[in-house]
């Protein structure tokens, strides 16, 4: 594969992009480098404050005005919202969707739902706010939804019974690597789905390498760290992580690249995945359980009260 950058992006004058976290990291800088292309771009955000900052930073490049949408991914009164809002905006036209937006290794807390609160975030929520736009991507020919998982799937351990650790003892690390290996379980559970009901609809996976991201400060935050300790965590990431505009290539190869297929996971080239270049990235064993992933895809669905689509 040759080295795909931004720049390959093709151009996405009429398509309409929706992503979840935009309001900063990943997520902010796959939308400004959509919106810069031609694609109208939604940016999912749950403080309206930050969203519209993003939002004006998204304008400033942007060839079609972007718009702010407001989702809690840790309630879903407001994922049902926000996706309802979304069909209604477009008139259920979505060419993207991506599922960005993550919490991590955070102390044990739970969502407005009483789930713990990276599963239900970063898997529940996004899993249940992807069925909801279903008919909209529908509507698309060719419709991508991007999953944004992590490399931190390979010591993730999706117990169906204990999502929520309950009967586990609560790591803050081990309940992230379930809820991204949940990431990517989902999305290949989707795209067996999508493909055995013959929809043009591409279920796809990325990560995002080692990226000078928000997320370990924010973590370190939710731990109450002292100070020191956020500046020190913020130091040590930015000698060993690669620059976020580096880090977005995976995800918005997977979004707009022409040769993407349905079920293909991208990650960086380098070694051990850790920066790089958008290429075929690996999975485990673990995220290619189907039996699991069938599963996890019901249980899913018992716990958010949203039906899958595809059923």
């Amino acid at each position: 594969m040759a080295k795909w950058t931004a720049a390959d992006i093709p151009d996405q004058s009429g398509r309409i992009a929706l992503i979840t976290g935009a309001n900063s990291g990943l997520g902010l800088h796959s939308a400004r480098a959509l919106a810069a292309r031609g694609a109208k771009v939604l940016l999912a955000c749950r403080s309206p404050e930050r969203g519209r900052a993003a939002l004006a930073q998204v304008a400033a490049v942007a060839e079609t005005e972007p718009e702010l949408v407001e989702l809690d991914l840790a309630d879903l009164a407001s994922v049902r919202k926000a996706a309802a809002d979304v069909r209604d905006r477009t008139g259920d036209a979505l060419d993207v969707l991506m599922n960005n937006a993550g919490v991590m290794a955070t102390p044990r807390r739970s969502t407005r739902d009483g789930f713990e609160l990276q599963i239900g975030t970063n898997h529940l929520g996004h899993a249940a706010l992807t069925w909801l736009l279903m008919p909209a991507l529908r509507e698309r020919a060719g419709a991508r939804v991007v999953t944004v998982s992590s490399l931190a799937h390979s010591f993730g351990t999706v117990d169906v019974d204990d999502l929520d650790h309950t009967r586990r003892r609560y790591s803050p690390i081990r309940a992230y690597g379930q809820a991204k290996l949940a990431n990517l379980m989902f999305a290949l559970e989707l795209d067996r789905r999508l493909r055995h009901h013959g929809m043009d609809v591409l279920s796809v996976a990325a990560h995002p390498g080692m990226s000078r991201t928000e997320l370990p400060q924010n973590s370190a935050r939710l731990r109450s760290a002292p100070a020191v300790v956020t500046k020190a965590v913020a130091l040590g990431s930015s000698l060993i992580t690669q620059p976020v505009s580096q880090g977005i290539l995976p995800q918005l190869h997977a979004a707009a690249a022409p040769d993407v297929r349905g079920g293909q996971y991208f990650g960086p080239d380098g070694f051990r995945e850790v920066r790089g270049h958008p290429a075929p990235a690996k999975m485990t064993r673990a995220a290619r359980d189907e039996h699991t992933a069938r599963r996890l895809w019901n249980a899913t669905s018992e716990l958010t009260g949203v039906e899958p689509d595809p059923s």
